[in-house]
């Protein structure tokens, strides 16, 4: 670990992200196939041109509805409050305009950008730790690297690859990044989460008691599990099943490793407007500061003002305030 004042070492992983060269290839193969089909239809059938391209575009917003409605339907009856069909409208429409900045745009061609910080900061606020979800890379999170640079407040993120890995797997990358972010202010970090990344951080934390951090904020975690991973046919998306067996296992490593308390220094982002994750409840913590946002779709929860502002507003006294763990 470098000592304060002291340049940190950046990332041994590796400097290419095999989900960008795959999402590459599919936006431009998509774009490419999309222009055939409307300059090879244009003379036939104009209609039919532009319904085809636009299908081929836009079909993802067809997807998006369906698991909108599958959530609906399975939140009956769940403790969080029902987002009612205006809710679910609203929740569509925010995933449909913010999917394509993220999978098409971020992350397959700007992953690279604002990488992370290296130069140490003693006394500063604690690093934060990025860590992202299922079919995802730094380049989610590019939003919040913009507001952290311009506050300031120093990161580091992580790429969990294989795409399709065991969760367990990720445990180097992730020892690799908090060591980063300790070492950049001296300080235990606060991990910031989305989906998937929110297990990945317990797991961690499983196998890692030493590794100190100060909290863990997690958004739309599949904490115990989802529906939608009952259809998944992946290692890290079996282990995303609704109260599936590695879930399970994982949460008798916590209690026996910290019994009262477990999740004190947890902050859980969920909505029930969540496509992804469902139902609503399973993105919480028992003894967690579980946050709801109404109405609010799974990628775009990640980037909802409340949750931004307060997330940050959170990094930003942790300077000053022990752990939720340590004070109790």
């Amino acid at each position: 670990m470098s000592s304060p004042g002291q340049p940190v070492q950046p990332s041994p992983s590796r400097p290419y992200s095999s989900l960008a060269r795959l999402q590459q290839a599919l936006v431009l193969g998509g774009l490419v196939f999309a222009l055939a089909w409307l300059l090879w239809w244009w003379p036939r059938s104009p209609l039919v041109a532009v319904l085809g391209a636009l299908s081929m575009l836009a079909g993802y917003a067809v997807v998006l509805a369906l698991e909108g409605l599958a959530a609906a339907r399975v939140n009956v009856g769940d403790a969080a409050p029902h987002a009612g069909w205006a809710g679910i409208a609203s929740a569509w429409w925010q995933e449909v305009r913010v999917a394509p900045r993220v999978f098409a745009w971020r992350q397959p061609f700007c992953w690279k950008r604002l990488p992370d910080d290296t130069e140490a900061r003693p006394g500063a606020v604690p690093a934060v730790v990025f860590v992202h979800g299922f079919v995802c890379n730094r380049g989610f999170w590019l939003p919040w690297m913009q507001r952290m640079r311009s506050q300031g407040m120093p990161y580091v993120s992580v790429n969990l690859e294989p795409v399709f890995g065991d969760i367990d797997d990720y445990m180097p990358v992730m020892r690799d990044a908090v060591r980063r972010a300790h070492a950049l202010t001296g300080r235990p970090p606060v991990l910031v989460c989305h989906s998937m990344g929110g297990l990945v951080a317990r797991a961690w934390r499983a196998v890692e008691p030493g590794m100190l951090v100060h909290s863990i904020i997690t958004i739309g975690s599949p904490h115990r599990g989802t529906w939608l991973g009952r259809f998944s046919r992946v290692a890290n998306g079996r282990q995303m099943r609704q109260d599936g067996e590695w879930l399970a296992a994982l949460y008798e490593r916590e209690a026996a490793l910290t019994p009262a308390h477990t999740y004190a220094d947890y902050v859980c982002w969920y909505s029930n407007g969540d496509n992804i994750v469902f139902p609503a409840s399973t993105a919480t913590l028992p003894g967690a500061d579980n946050r709801h946002v109404p109405g609010t779709a799974h990628v775009a929860l990640a980037f909802h003002p409340r949750v931004m502002d307060e997330s940050l507003a959170m990094v930003a006294s942790a300077g000053s305030s022990p752990s939720a763990r340590t004070a109790s």
